[in-house]
């Protein structure tokens, strides 16, 4: 593995540990050359998934667009790095496990929003706008809406569960 800082071509790993969702396998490595430290993720390499567009074009799946869509949607929001790395685990698992050969970006939209509402509500409707293509005020409002209607009947609920 090269090391990021001198580009040396050795290093050894010092500790190796599963990822928490076990989908992949953390190293702290030491270069061999400069001493310094870095991390490296080791994953199974999986069969290609086609995402299909709304423009019905297709193009690999990428975690990593999930990924910087979710940083993105969660700019200035207090979720940690570890939360955003967890949401693009668990939809990238379930493209994968669905043993599909394609996979509809709208699916895939809705998977990460799915996750983001539980998390951060400002975050999701971030996401929201950007994915859902809001073209008005009115659109926006509408789901925004539809965010305080499920707020209040879940406060609801665990009201009369208690």
């Amino acid at each position: 593995m090269r090391c990021p800082y001198c580009g040396y071509l050795d290093s050894r790993v010092i500790d190796s540990r599963p990822t928490e969702e076990g989908s992949s396998i953390r190293r702290r490595r030491e270069c061999m050359r400069c001493g310094r430290r870095f991390t490296t993720y080791e994953k199974i390499e999986t069969a290609v998934v086609m995402v299909i567009k709304k423009d019905m074009r297709r193009e690999p799946f990428s975690a990593e667009k999930i990924k910087k869509g979710l940083i993105h949607a969660c700019q200035k929001r207090p979720i940690s790095m570890k939360d955003i790395d967890a949401i693009e685990e668990k939809v990238e698992k379930a493209v994968y496990s669905s043993g599909e050969d394609e996979f509809s970006s709208r699916r895939i939209g809705e998977l990460v929003m799915e996750e983001l509402k539980r998390l951060d509500e400002v975050a999701y409707v971030r996401f929201a706008s950007v994915y859902r293509q809001f073209t008005d005020v009115s659109s926006f409002m509408d789901e925004l809406n539809k965010l305080v209607t499920e707020n209040k009947q879940r406060a609801q609920e665990n009201a009369d569960n208690a």
